[in-house]
């Protein structure tokens, strides 16, 4: 999977690749004899790194407040390191690790098995692969096992390229989807004339298909060495006994005597504005600047992503107020890239087709001409610097995001580099920020997208990277935050630490407190009001009032209630829509009043601004847009519209894309205010708080802030049963669209209750759950390479006579019947064999813990425990129903199974340029001809 999203993405239908660098700690050097070959390198905050003989360097990480581990193997090999008609090959060699060596030759089972939270990543100058998995020796042991095994023992064969080439083909086929992404990757390769930098990490189309399986193991054996690699081990761990752990697997590796070559390409200083112009099937314009800049490691760099941030900002960022505010755009988001050798910023801003571009565009690129010109404010300053260490606090505070997010420092050159840019955010300065815009941003440093001829041009030269050594010889960091404690999150241990607090008429409250590092909470407020009739013809209003929570209240800005939160260290996150409203909170001891407080003000007294409010619908128009012509958006719009047959009043209806549109540019802010008037308040409410806080100063809180809150409307629930749907097979086309998208599924009378739902639940689970290791997984894009994401969902109602069962693939138009063929072939085996009883152990042994990782995460037993008060439940049905897990048979699988699924029940939907196919496009397997058109 080639690496997703830095900063949160205001476009909908776009990914853009990369991590931001957030917060972390040193941890004390425990005394004792090193394994043989071992040495000790350096300790900061938390963090201390050994190195093997061989060359392998070793990152620990204790963490014994969640009981779970994170192993996580980085290579210092991206797409920085392809060669002549390599594009692609170090993705695509992230893809054939997972096919396994002779001793683990089938490891998605073995990762599904034990129930981790795993992946790869592949980006410019590095890739790696993760598991994050219950805190037991066995599972340790494993997990090390098997990294040091396929470090050199994969099997990278020629049968499994075969197949595989085509589920990378279509996950780069997905990308070619987007517009946005296209025209990003055009901007960006416009700007990298040599340095790989401007060649995509996804690959070429051509090298992908027609790699020889020779070249793609001597890139293996090259790179895939432990001189090459650092193995970073984060949470619940013995570190004097995991160190021996991992001197006795990845120890016996010898160091090889190959020694890796450096890249020296340079790309030139950039001598003239750019510019690329991108035509194809879309519904949204869009913008994207970009600029050269110094290397991650260099001492501006911190500036540069001060710079960034305060450039993006909401409300208050220049491009928001000159693009958004003008309504020039709808949308707009910037990211700096922290790379090994020099590398981009990046700006983007997205307009609606019925809008200029012309004017928009000048406005794009006015605003990034007057960071040369215009001195920022220090207290825009300010306010970037605390939003980017709140992050980076948040961040580093969590063993598990540390674990994964080291990586991209041991990519700009070294670990501790993480650190070194917390401390240097801190010092920067707004003459800092005001060098590194006018060094920077200069037209002939910027691609926007064809060439004009300048005769006086004005060039950035770009730094090269300083000696990394020197920044980090000697560091120490900062003191260890407070450790949290070995907490079990076994049911029954967390229903016996939980007060439940339930009053008729008032919120409802879940509080468990216990102490976690860095003092960490998670809280969740949850309001549910309305009842079927009085919401008939709202659901518009409904959605949008949720939105609209967090746009400033009576007494603060939108600017202000953000600032709050980030001095506050809170990332809060507030919801609305239907029957249900509230607010996801994740803060630190200390400020769990102060924020609870600030939320009880948003909930309760929004401002509900009219300007706001027009930008919020232009938002919700453009995404609208967007999603017009993209196959996965059509068919499940299609898909929920089929198997939800509701009138067009009821509040669970879905509309057409035209449908939404038009109540969104119908509703009024009038409608707006008098929707929160009459439907918010807290007698249906409820409050779950976990992790580190003080319970009767929380209660008292939570009580005075909501305790009398009421809702003019009283609050019903609103029944969903089970209704039949006829089965239909349903074809659309998307002109011009590379991927198709395959949805099926059906709907049956089954509550979590009843007998049959623990065995549909691990039935499905096999299917099409786990880490491509389902029947549908293996079937489809392990064996025939027909699609980059497949697999199965099953949920049913706790109150309701009413499950859904329902699956999807992404794949090639081309593919459309071999796909189709192969589902049905695994469904009716599923039926007429059921599963054996290996693969339900397995299955058991996964699911079961993957269940204990989730309780593990503050945020997510906190969303379990609002579930549980909302249905009076406790802990134990969840402890019954993992018994009931434990003891299913195959039969009582097989048996559900043939009694609710059915085939020729099930109600598909696809979406694709079937047309087009038809024409003679190549399948799968078969490699794309020669030629092609593309226009720019």
């Amino acid at each position: 999977m080639v690496m997703k999203s830095k900063r949160t993405n205001l476009f909908r239908s776009a990914n853009i690749f990369g991590l931001l660098l957030t917060s972390v700690l040193t941890v004390p050097v425990f005394a004792q004899d090193l394994p043989k070959g071992v040495t000790k390198v350096t300790s900061v905050e938390g963090i201390t790194e050994y190195n093997l003989e061989n060359g392998l360097k070793v990152l620990m990480f204790p963490d014994p407040s969640k009981p779970t581990i994170t192993v996580n193997m980085t290579y210092l090999v991206g797409s920085r390191h392809e060669g002549y008609g390599e594009t692609g090959m170090a993705h695509l060699l992230e893809h054939m690790v997972f096919k396994g060596t002779p001793k683990h030759p089938n490891i998605p089972q073995e990762l599904t098995s034990h129930g981790t939270r795993p992946n790869g990543t592949t980006w410019y100058d590095r890739t790696n692969y993760f598991e994050t998995f219950s805190a037991t020796d066995e599972n340790l042991k494993w997990a090390l096992d098997l990294e040091s095994d396929r470090m050199i023992n994969s099997f990278i064969a020629k049968k499994d390229l075969d197949s595989e080439f085509s589920v990378v083909r279509n996950e780069f086929e997905s990308g070619e989807n987007s517009p946005f992404r296209v025209l990003m990757e055009r901007v960006i390769s416009g700007a990298f004339l040599w340095h790989n930098y401007g060649k995509s990490t996804i690959g070429n189309r051509s090298d992908i298909e027609r790699v020889p399986i020779d070249n793609l193991q001597a890139f293996y054996k090259k790179f895939y060495q432990p001189d090459n690699a650092v193995l970073t081990v984060a949470g619940k761990i013995d570190e004097p006994k995991v160190l021996a752990m991992i001197n006795e697997y990845f120890g016996k590796i010898p160091k090889p005597t190959r020694v890796l070559p450096k890249s020296y390409t340079v790309e030139p200083t950039q001598d003239g504005e750019r510019f690329v112009e991108l035509k194809r099937t879309g519904d949204v314009q869009m913008l994207i600047g970009l600029y050269h800049i110094m290397p991650g490691s260099h001492a501006e760099y911190p500036a540069m992503e001060v710079l960034t941030e305060l450039l993006t900002a909401e409300p208050n960022g220049r491009l928001y107020k000159n693009m958004v505010n003008t309504k020039k755009a709808s949308s707009q988001f910037g990211a700096s890239f922290q790379l090994y050798d020099p590398g981009f910023v990046l700006f983007a801003a997205e307009v609606l087709k019925e809008k200029s571009l012309d004017e928009a565009k000048k406005a794009f690129v006015a605003t990034l001409d007057s960071v040369a010109i215009l001195k920022p404010s220090a207290e825009d300053v300010e306010r970037a610097k605390t939003t980017i260490l709140k992050n980076w606090d948040l961040e580093f505070r969590n063993a598990e995001r540390v674990g994964l997010s080291i990586s991209e420092a041991i990519a700009t050159g070294d670990w501790r580099l993480a650190f070194l840019f917390r401390d240097n955010i801190r010092k920067v300065t707004v003459d800092d920020v005001y060098k590194v815009g006018q060094h920077y941003f200069k037209p002939s440093n910027r691609t926007l997208g064809t060439f004009v001829p300048d005769p006086n041009p004005v060039r950035a030269e770009i730094p090269e990277a300083p000696k990394i050594e020197d920044l980090v010889k000697n560091y120490k960091g900062e003191a260890v935050v407070a450790e949290g404690e070995a907490f079990d999150p076994s049911p029954l241990n967390v229903e016996s630490r939980t007060t439940r607090i339930e009053k008729a008429n008032s919120i409802e409250t879940a509080l468990l407190p216990k102490t976690t590092r860095g003092n960490v909470v998670a809280a969740k407020i949850t309001l549910r009001y309305g009842d079927e009739k009085s919401l008939m013809n709202k659901a518009i209003i409904s959605d949008l009032t949720g939105s609209m929570l967090d746009k400033g209240t009576k007494t603060k800005t939108r600017q202000q209630l953000k600032d709050e939160f980030d001095k506050l260290k809170a990332r809060v996150s507030f919801f609305g829509a239907n029957n249900t409203a509230g607010a996801n909170i994740e803060t630190t001891k200390e400020n769990l009043p102060a924020v609870v407080k600030l939320v009880a003000e948003v909930l309760k007294t929004p401002s509900f601004d009219e300007n706001e409010f027009e930008k919020l619908k232009q938002e919700e128009l453009a995404g609208i847009e967007s999603q017009r012509s993209e196959p996965q958006a059509i068919a499940f719009n299609q898909y929920r519209r089929m198997v939800t047959p509701y009138p067009k009043s009821d509040i669970r209806y879905v509309g057409t894309f035209d449908e939404d549109v038009e109540n969104i540019k119908a509703t009024t802010i009038a409608q707006i205010k008098e929707f929160h008037k009459d439907f918010y308040g807290a007698n249906n409410a409820s409050a779950t708080v976990v992790g580190d806080f003080d319970k009767a100063q929380i209660q008292k809180l939570l009580n005075d802030e909501f305790g009398t809150w009421k809702s003019a409307k009283p609050f019903t629930r609103i029944a969903s049963p089970y209704q039949p749907v006829k089965a239909e097979n349903k074809s659309l086309e998307t002109p011009d669209k590379a991927n198709a998208m395959f949805v099926a599924g059906l709907g049956m009378p089954l509550q979590d209750t009843d007998p049959d739902y623990p065995a549909l639940i691990m039935g499905n689970y096999m299917l099409g759950g786990g880490f491509l290791n389902s029947r549908l997984a293996t079937r489809i894009r392990q064996k025939e390479g027909l699609s980059y994401g497949v697999g199965s969902q099953f949920s049913a109602s706790s109150l309701d006579k009413n499950g859904t069962f329902m699956s999807y693939a992404i794949y090639a138009p081309q593919n459309a019947e071999k796909l189709e063929a192969a589902f049905k072939e695994e469904i009716d085996k599923a039926l007429k064999e059921g599963f054996t009883a290996e693969e339900l152990a397995a299955a058991k042994s996964g699911y079961l813990q993957s269940r204990q990782v989730a309780r593990s995460q503050d945020a997510s037993l906190a969303t379990t425990l609002t579930n549980n008060l909302y249905l009076n439940r406790t802990m134990q049905w969840d402890a019954d129903f993992e018994k009931k897990i434990e003891s299913l048979t195959p039969e009582q699988i097989k048996a559900a199974f043939n009694k609710y699924i059915d085939y020729n029940k099930l109600v598909i939907v696809k979406a694709g340029d079937f047309a087009k196919a038809k024409k003679g496009a190549p399948a799968a397997g078969a490699p794309a001809p020669l030629g092609g058109s593309e226009k720019k």
